[in-house]
C-alpha cells in the first residue's frame, strides 16, 4: 500500500540511532558515518535488519550528512549505496511492506541573510540528494533535524521540484520549544503545511519526557500526521563513550505517554536501539489510535511569529506601498532599502501585526526589489509579510524566497487571476487575498460580490487550497462618488461572516478618497467594518485614531481582557508617537535595529563629538548588551542577533578608521573550532561574530579540525581560551579527545563547549570547563575569564 494511504490513519513506526550505534560498531572519532555506506556495507545492511526485525515500518538511509558540500566527489556512489543498503536489508528480512526514507539532514551552515550559504545553492544541494536517492529506489523522503525553518523549507522545496515521494519533515526544538534561529511550533507548522508537506514533527536535541511539551502544541496546531522521533534521553559521557539516560524500558514507557497525546508517526533518534524500537511499538501498537484531523486555522507566520486570522481583529500595515507616497517612491527608484526598514520598523512599534510589501513602479525591476525587500526586512522585523503585487513574477520571486507563510495580496475572480496565482499558493503555501470581484468588473451588490467571493473558494478548492487559506477583500469604495458603498462592503463582509464562515479583508482607508478630514471617515468607518465581522484591516498603524479606532474596538467588544492593552497604550498621558520615518537613528537603536548604514552614518556623526572609545564604551557595547539581554529573555531572535552584530562591526570599523595609528584595545586572543569530522560551523560562526562584536581576537580554525590541530595552534599563539562546536552526536568525541590533547601541551588553556547534542552534565563528563547554551554564553564566560 502507498505511504500516503497510510500516513495519518494507523501507527507507523521509524528506526532508531544511526551514528550512535556505527560508533558501538568501531566508527571512529572524526570518522564520517556515510563513507561506511561504500567500506562496512554488511555493517549498515545489518543495522537496518536489526530495525526491520524489531517492527520498523520506516527505516531511514544513511544519508544524514550526505551532500555535495561534504562529500564532492563521490556523493553518488554513497546515497546508491545507502539506498541498496536499506533495499536489501529490506528484502533479508522479509519486510516488503516496510519503507525505505532517504534521509536528508542539514548543510551546517546558515543561509543567507545570516550566513554565507545563497538559499538557492541551498535548494541545489538537497535537490541533488533527491534526485539520487529517488532514483535509487527511495520510497519517501525525510528532511529531519533542521533547526532553521529556512533550511527547511529550501530542503522540502528541493524534495517536491526533484521527485514524487511523500515529504516528511521534523525540526529540532529546544526545551522552550524554539528552533536554534527562533521559529516556534507555530510558525514551523504554518509553513510546512503551507508547503505541502505530508507529516511534520520533531526529532533529536530532546529525550521523550523533555518533547512532551513541544509534542502537545503539535498536536493542537497541525493538521497533518504528526511524527516524534526523541533521543534516548539525555547524553553522557563514559570512558570515553556517548552514552544516554534512558533504556529500552523507560524510552518504550515514556513513548506510550506521547502515543496517548494524539501522535501518529513514533520512532528514536540518538541512542536508540532496535531494542528501544522493538519495546515502543509493543508499547504503542495497542493504544487507542486518533486519526489525523484538519483544525481549519488561517495562520500566516514569519521565520519567528504565528498570526492567525479569525480571533482578534489583524492590522496589516499598509506603509511599504508607493502609492501616494513621493518619498517611498524615491527610495525605490534610488534602492534605499534603509527607507524601507524604517517604515516597517515604525508600523512594527505602532502595533502591526502583518507588513504589507508592495514595490511596484513601472521604472523598476519589481521581482527583483521585492526579492530584495522581502529579504532584507525578514533580517530585522519578526512579523509575517503580505506581498502585495500584480506581477507574478513578483510575487513568486517574493514567496520563493520567503523564510514562513506569507499572505499574498491579491487573486481576483478573474480566471486569468486565479490561473496565474492559485498554482504558485499552492507551491509556496500562502492565505491568499481573494478580490470579490471578476471579468465584469465590481458588483454594486452585496450579494453579487459573495458570488464572487463562492467562486474563489470553489476554484481554489480545485487546486487543493482549502477555504481557510483565502481572506475575502469585501472592498472598499470611496463614498465620495457613491454614498452607498459603504452599506455595500458592510453588508458583504456580514455575510461572508455569517453566511459563508469567511474571513475578510479591507483596504480601510480607500473608503474616503476625494473627501477632507479623511482620518475622521476612515477612523469611524474601521469602526464599522470591525463590528460587522471584519477579519484584517489594512491601516496605517501610525494613524493614531486609527489606533484608538481599533483598541477601542477591542475593549468594548470584551476581546482585551481587563483592558490591558487599552490601559498600556494609553494608560500613560505623555505617551511617546512613534519617531518619525527618514528621522535620524541614534547609534545605540540604528544598532539593536540592525541597520548597518544608519549605524555607519550614525557614528560618523557622534564622533565630531565624541571621542572614539567613549562612542564603543557609551553607545556600541550597551547596545550589544541590551541585544544579547533580549535574545536571552527570548524577545529578540537570532537574525536579529545577526544583523545587530553587523550593524555594530560595521560602526566599529569607523570608529577604527578614526584611531588609526592608536592603540587598539583588545580583550584577549581565543580559538574556535568545529570538531574533527563535523562541518556544521552554524553555531561556531555566530559565536565568532559576537565575540569580534565585543572586542576579542578570534582565531576561526574552521570546521572539521583535528585535535592535533587546535592543540598546536593554541600552544603557538599562548590562547588562553579554546571554544569547541560539535552538532551531532558521532563527533563529539573528537571533541573529548581535543579537550584531552589540550589539557596535556596547555594545561592553562580554558575550554567552553558547545553544540546542539551537549548538556551540562556531557560537558562536565568530558572534562570543558563551561558548557555554553547559546551564543550570549560564550561571550558572557570569555568576559569571566579576561576580566578576572
Amino acid at each position: 500500500m502507498e505511504l500516503k494511504e497510510r500516513l495519518g490513519k494507523e501507527w507507523l513506526f521509524f528506526d532508531g540511532g544511526t551514528g550512535t550505534i556505527l560508533q558501538e560498531r568501531g566508527l571512529a572519532a572524526g570518522e564520517l558515518p556515510e563513507t561506511w555506506n561504500l567500506t562496512h556495507p554488511e555493517e549498515i545492511i545489518s543495522l537496518h535488519c536489526g530495525y526491520f526485525e524489531a517492527g520498523s515500518d520506516i527505516v531511514n538511509t544513511n544519508t544524514f550528512g550526505a551532500n555535495a558540500l561534504k562529500y564532492p566527489h563521490n556523493l553518488r556512489q554513497i546515497v546508491q549505496a545507502a539506498v541498496a543498503h536499506a533495499k536489501e536489508a529490506r528484502r533479508r528480512t522479509g519486510r516488503e511492506d516496510a519503507y525505505i526514507a532517504l534521509d536528508i539532514g542539514p548543510t551546517g551552515r546558515l543561509l543567507q541573510p545570516m550566513g554565507d550559504l545563497p538559499f538557492e545553492r541551498a535548494v541545489e544541494l538537497f535537490g541533488e540528494v533527491v534526485r539520487i536517492g529517488a532514483a535509487a529506489g527511495a520510497d519517501l523522503v525525510l528532511i529531519e533535524t533542521m533547526s532553521d525553518s529556512y533550511e527547511a523549507k529550501a530542503a522540502v522545496l528541493a524534495a517536491k521540484e526533484n521527485c514524487r515521494l511523500p515529504v516528511l519533515a521534523t525540526m529540532i526544538f529546544d526545551e522552550k520549544g524554539k528552533l536554534l534561529t527562533g521559529g516556534t511550533v507555530d510558525s514551523t507548522v504554518a509553513m510546512l503545511e503551507g508547503l505541502g508537506v505530508d507529516a511534520l514533527g520533531v526529532n533529536c536535541g530532546l529525550g521523550p519526557k523533555q518533547m512532551q511539551p513541544i509534542v502537545k502544541r503539535l498536536t493542537e496546531v497541525s493538521s497533518l500526521p504528526i511524527i516524534v522521533n526523541p533521543n534516548a534521553g539525555l547524553p553522557r559521557s563514559e570512558n570515553s563513550r556517548t552514552v544516554f539516560d534512558i533504556d529500552a524500558d523507560e524510552f518504550a514507557r515514556l513513548m506510550g505517554e506521547i502515543a496517548e497525546m494524539g501522535v501518529h508517526l513514533l520512532g528514536g533518534c540518538c541512542g536508540t536501539t532496535p531494542e528501544h524500537i522493538r519495546k515502543m511499538i509493543a508499547a504503542c501498537r495497542t493504544k487507542s489510535f486518533a486519526p489525523a484531523v484538519r483544525k481549519h486555522r488561517t495562520v500566516v507566520s514569519s521565520f519567528s511569529q504565528a498570526v492567525e486570522i479569525g480571533g482578534k481583529p489583524v492590522i496589516i500595515g499598509e506603509r511599504i506601498n508607493p502609492t501616494g507616497k513621493s518619498k517611498f517612491k524615491a527610495a525605490l527608484r534610488e534602492n534605499n532599502i534603509e527607507y524601507i526598514l524604517s517604515e516597517g520598523m515604525a508600523q512594527e512599534d505602532s502595533g502591526a501585526h502583518i507588513l504589507d510589501v508592495n514595490v511596484g513602479l513601472p521604472e523598476i525591476d519589481e521581482p527583483a526589489m521585492m526579492t530584495q525587500a522581502v529579504t532584507r526586512l525578514q533580517s530585522v522585523i519578526a512579523l509575517p509579510l503580505q506581498i502585495d503585487t500584480s506581477s507574478v513574477e513578483a510575487m513568486e520571486r517574493g514567496m520563493r524566497l520567503y523564510n514562513g507563510k506569507p499572505m499574498i495580496n491579491s487573486v481576483s475572480g478573474k480566471r486569468e487571476s486565479m490561473e496565474a496565482v492559485f498554482p504558485l499558493v499552492k507551491k509556496y503555501g500562502g492565505v491568499v487575498v481573494g478580490l470579490a470581484l471578476d471579468e465584469n468588473g465590481i458588483p454594486h451588490t452585496a450579494e453579487g460580490r459573495v458570488q464572487i467571493a463562492k467562486k474563489i473558494y470553489e476554484t481554489a478548492a480545485s487546486y487543493g487550497i482549502a477555504k481557510e487559506d483565502i481572506v475575502i477583500d469585501g472592498l472598499a469604495m470611496t463614498i465620495s462618488s457613491d454614498s452607498g458603498s459603504a452599506l455595500v462592503t458592510l453588508e458583504t463582509l456580514r455575510r461572508i461572516r455569517d453566511e459563508l464562515g469567511g474571513h475578510t479583508i479591507l483596504g480601510v482607508s480607500n473608503i474616503s478618497f476625494g473627501l477632507p478630514q479623511r482620518e475622521i471617515i476612515n477612523a469611524n468607518f474601521f469602526t464599522m467594518a470591525l463590528q460587522n465581522g471584519l477579519s484584517c484591516a489594512i491601516i496605517n498603524p501610525n494613524a493614531e485614531s486609527m489606533m484608538r479606532s481599533y483598541r477601542s474596538f477591542l475593549a468594548l467588544s470584551g476581546q482585551d481582557e481587563q483592558c490591558a492593552g487599552f490601559i498600556a497604550a494609553y494608560g500613560n498621558q505623555q505617551e511617546a508617537l512613534p519617531a518619525s520615518v527618514g528621522a535620524v537613528m541614534p547609534l545605540g537603536e540604528s544598532v539593536e535595529r540592525g541597520l548597518r548604514e544608519r549605524a555607519v552614518e550614525a557614528a560618523r556623526d557622534l564622533l565630531r563629538t565624541m571621542p572614539p572609545l567613549e562612542l564603543v564604551n557609551n553607545e556600541l557595547i550597551p547596545a550589544l548588551d541590551r541585544v544579547g539581554k533580549g535574545f536571552e529573555k527570548g524577545t529578540v531572535f537570532l537574525p536579529q542577533l545577526l544583523m545587530s552584530a553587523e550593524a555594530a562591526k560595521a560602526a566599529f570599523e569607523v570608529v577604527k578608521d578614526a584611531m588609526r595609528g592608536a592603540p587598539q584595545e583588545v580583550k584577549g586572543k581565543i580559538i574556535l573550532a568545529t570538531v574533527k569530522g563535523d562541518i556544521h560551523d552554524i553555531g561556531k560562526n555566530i559565536v565568532k561574530v559576537l565575540l569580534e562584536n565585543y572586542g576579542y581576537q578570534v582565531i576561526d580554525l574552521g570546521k572539521d579540525v583535528p585535535p592535533e590541530t587546535i592543540a598546536d595552534t593554541a600552544v603557538r599563539e599562548n590562547v588562553p581560551l579554546v571554544g569547541l562546536s560539535a552538532l551531532m552526536t558521532t563527533t563529539v568525541v573528537s571533541m573529548e579527545q581535543t579537550i584531552r590533547l589540550l589539557r596535556e601541551r596547555k594545561p592553562d588553556a580554558r575550554i567552553v563547549v558547545g553544540g546542539a547534542v551537549l548538556t551540562q552534565e556531557y560537558a562536565d563528563s568530558i572534562g570543558a570547563d563551561c558548557y555554553a547554551r547559546d551564543a550570549m554564553a560564550t561571550v558572557h564566560y570569555a568576559d569571566h575569564i579576561f576580566e578576572s
